[in-house]
């Protein structure tokens, strides 16, 4: 089940760095965005050896060019550390989010080779106009096994919608990390924290070397 979820939330990262190859509209919908760019990642992971190797310094490259601005790291790592956040300083958010980023990218990066006849199928999407908060939900499907759900929880921003969660199996990113960041801030405080997520990105990429 862990692997299961590793492949799908590279998979779901992954269709963030190839929309980061296309120029969003300003007002392109959210759910257009998904399901214009989510099957074309599973040939762009194909054809990419080095990505679909999980090379990390090719995966964070890509990250670091193309993911960014489709994506709310700095949301997505608040939510996950909780009320810690707001007794953080500048210093210590800005190191948080780095090393939250760093460690989503590692952790995550070695199931792409995985991929294999799976495709992406959007599901019915229930917003209005107005709306600057949604979800949009996705199933992936193989030619063997049940569809597995894969959603996206978007804000719009002055620059269009970006992401700030994703749902795997049922299980949204940020609460997942939360229970394990709130424990930590807990018992020894944000830099406790930054210091664990540290650690464990030093010995991530000693495994990777």
């Amino acid at each position: 089940m862990q692997f299961l979820k590793s492949l799908l939330f590279t998979f779901a990262a992954s269709t963030l760095v190839i929309s980061a190859a296309h120029a969003q509209a300003p007002n392109a919908a959210p759910d257009a965005m998904v399901r214009d760019l989510s099957n074309e990642v599973l040939s762009a992971i194909k054809a990419d050896q080095a990505l679909k190797s999980g090379d990390a310094n090719r995966v964070q490259k890509l990250v670091d060019e193309k993911v960014l601005p489709y994506t709310d790291f700095q949301k997505m790592t608040q939510l996950s550390v909780g009320p810690g956040w707001r007794n953080a300083t500048p210093e210590q958010r800005a190191a948080l989010t780095r090393e939250f980023r760093t460690l989503l990218v590692r952790t995550y990066s070695g199931a792409l080779g995985q991929v294999s006849d799976h495709k992406v199928e959007l599901r019915p999407f229930r917003a209005q106009p107005t709306d600057t908060d949604v979800i949009v939900r996705t199933q992936v499907v193989a030619s063997r096994g049940d569809p597995i759900q894969l959603d996206y929880r978007l804000e719009k921003a002055d620059g269009g919608w970006k992401i700030y969660d994703i749902n795997i199996l049922g299980v949204w990113l940020v609460e997942n990390y939360k229970s394990q960041f709130s424990s930590q801030v807990n018992s020894s405080g944000i830099d406790g924290l930054i210091k664990t997520l540290t650690e464990r990105n030093s010995q991530l990429a000693q495994k990777k070397a």
